[in-house]
């Protein structure tokens, strides 16, 4: 009996490769029809967790009427998760289970670390090619790309994630001394850092993959532009000279890293120890943890605001 791929209405859905490998006898029929029935259930319990689909906090900051203590306030913590993340970025390198899953956490991890991805037959730009609202809005070309890979790129100490972030903590008046540490985070902040750490770069690779798709496709779920777009109106009304390429790059970057990871996923599902059940158990409890660091963020806005 010849199985039927249906469609359903969710964010995943069977890709091209996945067909290809079907049409080439690498996968059956019923192969592919289960791991379609388990993309409906990565999409329930992932793409549909209430931090995806309704995060309050970058609801209301998306208005950009977040005040300049507010706003601080939001820099800190969110430094404090930037560089906390390179630990568990490090763990991720460290348990890859296959070199290839390796080099590709050490993509990530190095161009968080300033290694700029060179894009194969490309130059990079030079740095009057742009004018400074586009270098702002895009990046500077003589610092970031979006595209490309790490393998033979420039290691520049300003391209690293965290001195963008720096760059902006510097314009509303924080200093390198306030950022980053976790004697600065708060208690929700620091849970969450200790979950990445647990989950994300576990040295079970079915937790740690679950993890990784979790968090990919919650940084490209749209969380990224609600917080450009209440920077950007800061930026419009109060701070006319506040750099923001920090959150415009993260804003487009990341929908490739999400489709990176449903590619790892397609190659790890239909091997013979690959565990449905703990992947699931790690995409949703790092989740319940990003849940836990947005939520104290709202809850120390609604403190901050009644004190």
């Amino acid at each position: 009996m010849n199985l039927v791929l249906s469609s359903y209405p969710g964010h995943l859905t069977i890709s091209e490769r996945i067909q290809e490998r079907l049409q080439q006898g690498q996968l059956t029929q019923f192969q592919v029809a289960d791991f379609q029935d388990f993309l409906i259930h990565v999409d329930r319990n992932f793409l549909q967790h209430r931090i995806i689909t309704n995060n309050v906090y970058t609801h209301w900051f998306q208005a950009g009427n977040a005040t300049d203590a507010e706003l601080r306030y939001f820099i800190g913590q969110f430094s404090v998760f930037s560089n906390q993340f390179l630990i568990a970025a490090l763990l991720k390198v460290i348990n890859s289970p296959t070199l290839q899953q390796s080099r590709a956490s050490r993509e990530i991890l190095l161009n968080e670390l300033g290694v700029i991805y060179r894009k194969l037959g490309a130059t990079i730009a030079s740095p009057s090619s742009k004018l400074e609202v586009d270098k702002d809005r895009e990046g500077d070309p003589e610092f970031v790309s979006t595209e490309g890979t790490v393998d033979g790129g420039i290691c520049r100490f300003r391209a690293a994630h965290f001195e963008w972030l720096i760059a902006v903590a510097e314009g509303i008046g924080l200093h390198y001394e306030d950022l980053g540490q976790r004697k600065h985070g708060s208690s929700t902040t620091l849970h969450f850092c200790d979950e990445l750490q647990r989950l994300y770069g576990s040295d079970d690779p079915n937790i740690a993959e679950g993890a990784s798709f979790a968090v990919e496709n919650w940084a490209a779920a749209g969380f990224w532009q609600e917080l450009e777009d209440g920077l950007m109106r800061i930026k419009q009304t109060r701070y006319p000279q506040l750099p923001l390429a920090f959150f415009t790059w993260h804003n487009r970057v990341e929908a490739q890293h999400a489709g990176h990871t449903l590619e790892e996923l397609e190659t790890v599902y239909f091997q013979p120890d690959f565990d449905r059940a703990k992947f699931i158990q790690g995409g949703q409890a790092i989740l319940d943890a990003i849940a836990v660091f947005w939520d104290g963020l709202e809850h120390d806005r609604q403190r901050l605001s009644h004190s």
